[in-house]
């Protein structure tokens, strides 16, 4: 058996600046064009929804597919209920298309999994998550808002979920400036459920603001949730491809004439107070 102490699941990027407690407010995701939408997450809707169309790769037969998936064990993402989840347009420009001024990852699985993953990683590596100086935080919350159980191994976080539980992205923004959300879900962009790429648009996060993803976008006033499920009931799956269970990745980027590009937050993160290493006065010339 693994031991390691439990935290609090989250992630924090430590960029430029940090900030008092954020109100919740508005969201807004953008689009191809430079516009975006405004968006409210609410109480979910009793009516189930449909899952989009299977995309099962031509190679494999459906009892292949449906073999492979029963041999997985842990967890995946599956499509849930329908959630009320409301947008509007608004124009972001990015600073620089294609390159994220910061990456955050969370790796997730049932206990059984998450020590598992925990002890492929060698050396004694458990320790709590700090997030002194963090500019964005990212957690996992459960369905009242509570962190999930996390721990830290390296440079990942493992969040302990389990089966039919649901569960949000929180991220929240310390700083006073606009930056743009690109989320991915079991590899899948949980806006347009097409693989994950930098390329696709995302969520603008306000200044001082927080943001819930609660689920896969299905049109402009719903989500369907994000629920803990068998890696073969996970939407990945049912679309083909479960490569990519457990994990859960979110690019960052900054707005056109934001000064903040993401070379500068770069040298800011590497800068030293001592940068002659050298402990002796060297000779004359």
């Amino acid at each position: 058996m693994v031991s390691y102490r439990v935290l609090a699941g989250f992630v924090a990027l430590t960029l430029t600046g940090c900030g008092a407690a954020m109100p919740n407010s508005a969201v807004e995701i953008s689009a191809p064009a430079g516009a975006g939408y405004a968006f409210q997450p609410s109480a979910a809707s009793p009516s189930p929804t449909p899952l989009p169309p299977l995309d099962s790769p031509a190679a494999l037969t459906a009892t292949d597919l449906d073999a492979q998936r029963d041999s997985r064990p842990g967890l995946g993402t599956e499509w849930g209920e329908r959630r009320q989840s409301r947008i509007r347009n608004v124009s972001f420009l990015r600073a620089s298309p294609g390159e994220p001024f910061a990456f955050a990852q969370l790796y997730y699985n049932d206990r059984p999994g998450v020590e598992a993953q925990a002890a492929f990683h060698p050396g004694d590596a458990f320790h709590v998550v700090s997030i002194v100086g963090g500019a964005i935080t990212v957690s996992l919350r459960d369905a009242w808002g509570s962190p999930l159980d996390a721990l830290r191994v390296g440079s990942r976080t493992y969040v302990v979920g389990r089966e039919g539980e649901r569960y949000s992205i929180l991220i929240a923004n310390h700083t006073s400036r606009r930056v743009e959300v690109v989320a991915t879900v079991d590899g899948l962009d949980v806006v347009n459920g097409s693989r994950g790429t930098v390329e696709n648009r995302g969520y603008i996060l306000s200044p001082w603001a927080s943001l819930e993803i609660d689920g896969f976008r299905q049109s402009k006033d719903e989500v369907a949730a994000f629920r803990f499920a068998k890696v073969r009931d996970s939407y990945a799956a049912r679309r083909g491809d479960d490569r990519n269970v457990g994990v859960i990745g979110v690019a960052f980027f900054a707005e056109r004439g934001d000064r903040w590009s993401s070379g500068e937050v770069w040298r800011r993160e590497t800068a030293t107070p001592f940068p002659n290493d050298s402990r002796f006065a060297p000779p004359p010339q």
